[in-house]
């Protein structure tokens, strides 16, 4: 599980997190993407990694990402080769999240970096990492808590709630997911 960012500075429960400066950059990402990229055909995916990485999203070879993959906050984003963002998958990067080469997020996962503290009267913000090791899938509607890392070759099944880290080569499925069996080594 990784390591949990507070921000210390929230005093009230309705009180932004972010300071003025993070809310304008998080509205022009969200303007951006809806004018340059949402409607966009899937072999459009050069122009869409372009324009992630003009906000700050961390790149390295060439992964897929849909027109209809929703990502929060991309400057808290690593994207490795021929990792895939379904269609409607949604990356709330509050908190970094890492995706590994030839990783799949499946249509309408969603990943979750952030939380509240629930003891705290103010439920300030609290993030965590989220890491999908390489070659790992996350099923269609699976949702990853914050902390989360999914393992190497890992499968977490369609609709599966992640609360805990998902060991290299298991497969997981329900909620919360709980492991069902080991993929080979050898697939």
């Amino acid at each position: 599980m990784a390591q949990l960012k507070q921000f210390d500075h929230q005093k009230a429960p309705n009180d932004s997190p972010w300071s003025l400066r993070m809310r304008v950059a998080m509205l022009a990402w969200e303007y951006c993407w809806l004018l340059f990229c949402v409607w966009t055909p899937k072999p459009a995916n050069r122009w869409r990694l372009l324009v992630l990485r003009a906000f700050g999203a961390k790149i390295k070879g060439r992964p897929f990402v849909h027109q209809r993959a929703r990502i929060q906050i991309p400057w808290h984003v690593t994207l490795h080769h021929r990792a895939t963002l379904g269609d409607r998958s949604n990356l709330y990067s509050l908190g970094e999240i890492e995706i590994g080469a030839r990783a799949t997020v499946g249509q309408e996962a969603y990943i979750c970096t952030g939380t509240h503290d629930f003891d705290d009267p103010s439920l300030r913000l609290v993030t965590a990492k989220i890491t999908v090791e390489e070659d790992a899938f996350i099923g269609a509607r699976a949702f990853v808590m914050p902390g989360i890392t999914v393992g190497r070759y890992a499968l977490v099944g369609a609709c599966s709630v992640v609360t805990r880290d998902v060991e290299p080569f298991t497969v997981v499925a329900g909620n919360p997911a709980r492991a069902t069996t080991r993929r080979r080594r050898d697939s």
